[in-house]
């Protein structure tokens, strides 16, 4: 594991080499095929109450997961060492008298197939560019739906509290998941040009930002009044809750957390009940922020965007409702022409 400050490059590595072990297999035989497979389909999770959840990747994703397995092999086998240390090993295996020709043979033939292993044609990862995104993939709930949703989780117990502050702030402020779990105390009212505003100490690329409140400050009402019934004076505003209901614990919620309590609490979306993600709640912010006005640029400064573009697709502009045609044609017939042809078969 190399000492890398990216928490993504760890996250990535460790998973494969949590893999690796649990496999059977050795560093000098990746598989990245077979591990490909598992990301795509039954990658399994371990949660914080030692639950086992599948959690397959996207594709895009997967190929995030390879390009830094891969990266991390390059690396090694542009070190000075690499051979050395594939010689011990097989010194190791097979320790013979023939003055280590054998062992430098296998590490000369180990080396050249972890090469051709890393090689991008190896373990390809088949993405599929989408023009346009279905409504049925992303949700952008509207006002009524966002009361109906924050108002799921009741405010008469802790969790409750805990789970409606949680989902309020998010949905005000189109925070991530990552980013929730992450707050501090004293986060939560700091200032951008005399305006309250909420501090998000490393987002995405480990980037620190604020985000104004604006007239939805009210959300700090519930932020307030979980701190206040928790005891929570200080560190992580969102933490467990111990069994029971009762205690909270010391330590912060985790993403993984984020995302299951959203899953607790379900909308009625055209009749059925979808699951609401925290993506979609920066989505429905987005959405709202531009339908109520708000301008695109400080619109992707509060998400924390690098690109105008990637905004735009959080916001959906070009939805259905945006790209039907205008009124460009008439109707070669007045109304009472056309209801007294409609009115009559045609033959």
């Amino acid at each position: 594991m190399p000492d890398s400050p990216n928490k993504d490059v760890r996250s990535r590595l460790q998973f494969f080499i949590d893999w690796l072990s649990q496999n059977g297999r050795e560093w000098t035989n990746p598989g990245l095929p077979l591990y490909l497979d598992y990301m795509l389909t039954d990658r399994i999770r371990i949660d914080k109450r030692g639950r086992e959840k599948a959690a397959p990747l996207s594709p895009r994703t997967a190929q995030a997961h390879l390009a830094t397995i891969r990266s991390r092999y390059n690396d090694l086998l542009h070190s000075s060492e690499i051979l050395d240390d594939l010689i011990d090993l097989g010194d190791l295996a097979s320790p013979d008298d023939d003055g280590g020709k054998a062992a430098e043979e296998s590490a000369q033939r180990i080396f050249l197939r972890l090469q051709m292993d890393m090689h991008p044609a190896v373990a390809p990862v088949k993405l599929v560019e989408k023009q346009d995104v279905a409504d049925s993939e992303h949700l952008r709930l509207k006002p009524w739906q966002v009361q109906s949703l924050v108002r799921a989780p009741g405010i008469s117990t802790l969790r409750g509290l805990r789970d409606t502050a949680l989902m309020t702030l998010m949905v005000c402020t189109g925070i991530r998941a990552a980013e929730a779990a992450a707050l501090q105390v004293d986060d939560l009212r700091q200032h951008l040009g005399g305006e309250l505003s909420l501090r998000v100490r490393e987002g995405k690329g480990g980037k620190q930002r604020l985000i104004p409140y604006g007239p939805l400050d009210w959300c700090l009402m519930y932020v307030d009044a979980w701190l206040r019934e928790a005891e929570i004076k200080a560190g992580h505003v969102f933490r467990g809750i111990r069994r029971g209901g009762k205690t909270v614990r010391r330590k912060g919620i985790g993403t993984w957390t984020v995302n299951d309590i959203m899953n607790a609490y379900p909308v009625t979306i055209d009749g059925a009940l979808r699951a609401v993600k925290p993506h979609d709640l920066r989505r429905t912010y987005a959405r709202n922020a531009y339908d109520f006005g708000m301008d695109l640029e400080r619109i992707r400064q509060n998400l924390g965007h690098n690109s105008l573009q990637t905004t735009q697709t959080y916001i959906g502009e070009l939805d259905g409702r945006d790209r039907h045609p205008p009124n460009m044609f008439s109707p070669p017939h007045d109304q009472q022409s056309l209801a007294l042809l409609t009115g009559k078969a045609i033959g």
